[in-house]
């Protein structure tokens, strides 16, 4: 092992600070989220499972466990309560009979473009926590840090997913009277 430069106390110091801010952030975000999907009866994992189906354009279950941060059973069986609610469809792929994938069926995804809608900035605390950072330096903060620290756990694979369903709101979405809507479900309209 090479030679440490840093102390046992900064160490402790900097793990105990990012648990007890994660977990303050986390209770927010879980309390917001479920707000948020509760007229729909949807659990966050189940969101979760139909926002990245969405993103990733079909994906297998080990992707939804992956990119969801959280066990392949649970990705499994809550993709099997989202097909019986017809929002999920499962497939094998021919040369892959091994995985499982999941693909949003036109329900799956009519549901999700709706929460997209109906989302509200007012109703999301940690958004509202942000609120003053962005009007004191015209930006809400970047959290590269944290998107570093990220990315040195789960890898890169994980930030390019991350990325990319961030990047797919900014291109296939536009903000209309007020909500957020797919960009071509307007110009078809």
């Amino acid at each position: 092992m090479g030679e440490k430069h840093y102390s046992l106390i900064e160490s402790m110091i900097f793990s105990q600070r990012m648990a007890q801010l994660s977990k303050a952030i986390w209770k927010s975000i879980e309390k917001d989220w479920q707000n948020w999907i509760k007229p729909y009866h949807l659990n966050i994992n189940e969101h979760h499972i139909l926002w990245i189906a969405y993103h990733l354009n079909g994906a297998s279950i080990s992707d939804i466990a992956k990119f969801g941060v959280m066990h392949v059973s649970t990705a499994f069986n809550f993709s099997k309560r989202l097909e019986t609610r017809g929002l999920l469809q499962f497939s094998k792929k021919e040369n892959d009979k091994r995985n499982t994938y999941v693909k949003l069926t036109g329900a799956g995804e009519d549901l999700l473009l709706e929460i997209m809608e109906d989302y509200e900035p007012e109703n999301n605390s940690v958004f509202q926590g942000a609120l003053p950072l962005r009007q004191l330096y015209g930006k809400f903060p970047e959290a590269i840090e944290l998107m570093a620290i990220v990315r040195n756990i789960y890898g890169d694979d994980f930030m390019e997913i991350f990325e990319k369903s961030f990047h797919n709101i900014e291109t296939d979405f536009l903000e209309i009277d007020g909500k957020i809507k797919k960009a071509n479900v307007e110009s078809a309209v």
